[in-house]
């Protein structure tokens, strides 16, 4: 008697909760309706492009089209495992991100902080203007500005000539690439991150911070009290992303900073597909398969990101 008596009490709450759902985004309507652009954007152009993944599992004939081509299996992948420049771009690419995450992403909480202290609002404002106007600039613009200062002929070696200094090579230095990305890349994002930081402290009720002014608390115990532990479900969600992101971060920074003597420290995987697509005998089913490849590592490295961080106690991009 009683299993029977609970499948309709199941179905009933189904029903009231499909229903519940129904009466919110109608009661919400018109904020759905500014979602609908988004959406048909990203369908458009994040989830039907994906047919265009199953070139990793065929041999590409360009006058067979993508779906009349052949299919290969994982032919593809076994050709790209093989390839020991393949093994090396990967591991660069996760060696040079996981140094620039580890350096640079604390840059613009402690900016965020920085400018949160400033009491003066014009002040505020102007810095905040000035930190974030790099990241509007195109990585060919940063680049052109720190080769005309960092090359032979440049802003710094000309100085040093006029002190009577030698001159030093610093973009044809394998050893001062990588700490060129991180300082390039300091200084064109910094300003633009701190803007997250600086809403999620914004969002901080205001009374615990006269509660801890009437405690006696310090400016320097309130950030590490009130802020800091305020901020960091927003810390947390960054964190994961950017790990998501390992495997295909900075490809428009390496590619317009590197040259033919950094070759062999700016092989990321980024710059391995685009050479092996548009610089030398051009393979679409292998450049995909090295695609798919990468996009399944940064997924993993999203998940692995997000249960380390439920794990120890911190709010995770899933529930």
């Amino acid at each position: 008697m009683k299993p029977a008596a609970v499948g309709p009490n199941k179905n009933a709450k189904a029903s009231s909760k499909k229903t519940n759902i129904f009466t919110e985004i109608w009661k919400h309507r018109m904020t759905y309706t500014l979602l609908i652009p988004g959406l048909i954007w990203l369908i458009l152009f994040a989830y039907l492009p994906m047919g265009g993944l199953s070139l990793a599992f065929k041999h590409y004939k360009a006058n067979m089209g993508i779906w009349g081509s052949p299919w290969a299996g994982l032919e593809n992948f076994t050709y790209v495992f093989r390839d020991p420049a393949f093994a090396d771009a990967v591991w660069r690419t996760l060696y040079v991100n996981i140094i620039k995450l580890v350096i640079t992403f604390p840059f613009p909480i402690l900016l965020a902080l920085l400018l949160n202290e400033l009491r003066m609002r014009k002040t505020k404002k102007l810095f905040q203007t000035v930190f974030t106007f790099p990241q509007f600039l195109s990585w060919i613009i940063v680049s052109g500005i720190v080769i005309n200062v960092l090359s032979y002929d440049g802003l710094l070696n000309g100085t040093l000539q006029l002190l009577g200094l030698p001159t030093i090579n610093f973009l044809g230095s394998e050893k001062m690439f990588l700490p060129m990305l991180i300082l390039t890349d300091i200084w064109k994002s910094t300003g633009w991150g701190a803007i997250i930081f600086l809403a999620a402290i914004s969002g901080i009720d205001q009374d615990q911070y006269e509660s801890a002014q009437i405690d006696g608390a310090s400016r320097m115990q309130q950030i590490f009290r009130i802020t800091l532990p305020n901020i960091l479900p927003t810390v947390t969600v960054m964190f994961i992303l950017n790990v998501g992101g390992l495997m295909s971060a900075g490809f428009d920074q390496i590619f317009n900073l590197a040259n033919a003597a950094t070759q062999n420290v700016s092989q990321v995987l980024d710059v391995y597909i685009y050479r092996i697509t548009f610089q030398s005998s051009t393979d679409f089913s292998f450049s995909t398969a090295v695609s798919l490849f990468r996009s399944l590592v940064n997924m993993i490295l999203l998940l692995a990101a997000d249960r380390i961080a439920k794990m120890m106690g911190g709010d995770g991009l899933f529930r």
